[in-house]
């Protein structure tokens, strides 16, 4: 199991890039912040590859790991240095087929996600940009289903008063 489970993990590492970098600069708003997060959890992922179950869902296992690293690691660093949240300059990768600087759309959800309070950019990230449904959101974020309805519709109603 732990070779397949491995193989998995690793197989599944490019394909998901895009997304971690992208939840990292929902929680983080800054792009070198996201990127580092982005990296840290597929270092984690690859060291842990044998923890992963052959046939589940990696992205899920991999936003919940980008999570943790930056609710126990990055963020309190970040706050103790005191340098805060930065703004969304775009992404510092740019492999052809992502390229959110381009696209106008995109930077304007990210910028405004951006402005939503701490709980609600990444549960509206998972939910509506990734599909989650509200259960798998409760259980990459660690929180109960009904923290998920209520951080979306705060995020939903703070969104509305943005334009």
């Amino acid at each position: 199991m732990s070779e397949a489970s491995r193989r998995e993990v690793r197989q599944g590492l490019e394909p998901c890039l895009a997304r971690l970098w992208r939840y990292g600069l929902v929680l983080s708003g800054a792009n070198d912040v996201a990127e580092g997060l982005a990296l840290a959890a597929c270092g984690r992922a690859i060291e842990r590859a044998d923890q992963f179950p052959a046939g589940a869902r990696l992205d899920r296992w991999l936003f919940a790991m980008l999570r943790s690293i930056w609710l126990h690691e990055v963020r309190p660093s970040r706050i103790r240095d005191a340098k805060g949240f930065v703004g969304a300059d775009g992404p510092a990768w740019n492999d052809g087929g992502f390229q959110i600087d381009a696209n106008i759309l995109a930077d304007r959800v990210l910028k405004s996600l951006g402005r939503l309070p701490e709980a609600q950019p990444g549960t509206a990230l998972l939910v509506c940009g990734e599909g989650y449904s509200y259960a798998e959101a409760a259980t990459a974020l660690a929180i109960p289903v009904d923290a998920v309805a209520s951080h979306l519709a705060a995020a939903r109603s703070a969104l509305t008063n943005l334009r």
